[in-house]
């Protein structure tokens, strides 16, 4: 029952993803969330290391999307810099949003990897979408109320899940 909230590939930080590897695997586009797993929540627009980053990945060959349950006056204004394909408001974790994603990417699920900080959204939504799912660790500790509530449970799954990666 917990495994539909496990993710494929867990990392410290978004830059630390196997590019390679993914492209190794078939995946041809990312889906990224941007509150604190791109950016910490309070911050309004990718820095320039980020903007640098999303140019290479782009550079690859990869398709990207943002997919995020802020507004879209949020959304816009932290893809100004960089253009990607967006969806506001999404309702994550309900797969909805993912699908709508991968039209708009022209890939099938099995072609994309989901970006994302929080068990709950990212992860169970992608897990959802049969995107592989990759979760990063929350950049800043300066969450919203009800997102730091859901940490509490997260640690649990996260520690049943390694003990489910280690054969324990």
């Amino acid at each position: 029952m917990l495994e539909r909230y496990y993710p494929n590939v867990c990392v410290n930080r978004y830059d630390e993803i196997d590019l390679g590897e993914l492209k190794k695997n078939g995946i041809k586009g990312l889906i990224f969330d941007i509150d604190n797993t791109l950016v910490a929540t309070h911050t309004k627009e990718p820095d320039f290391e980020l903007i640098k980053w999303i140019d290479y990945v782009k550079s690859l060959g990869f398709k990207l999307c943002i997919v995020s349950n802020a507004s879209k006056q949020r959304v816009e204004l932290f893809n100004k810099k960089i253009g990607l394909n967006s969806i506001c408001r999404a309702v994550k974790p309900m797969k909805f949003s993912f699908v709508k994603a991968a039209k708009m990417l022209g890939l099938r699920p099995n072609e994309i990897a989901v970006v994302g900080d929080q068990i709950f959204c990212d992860i169970s939504g992608g897990n959802k979408a049969k995107m592989l799912t990759i979760l990063v660790k929350p950049i800043h500790k300066k969450e919203l109320w009800f997102v730091r509530l859901k940490r509490v449970p997260e640690k649990f799954i996260l520690s049943k899940y390694n003990n489910f990666k280690n054969g324990s």
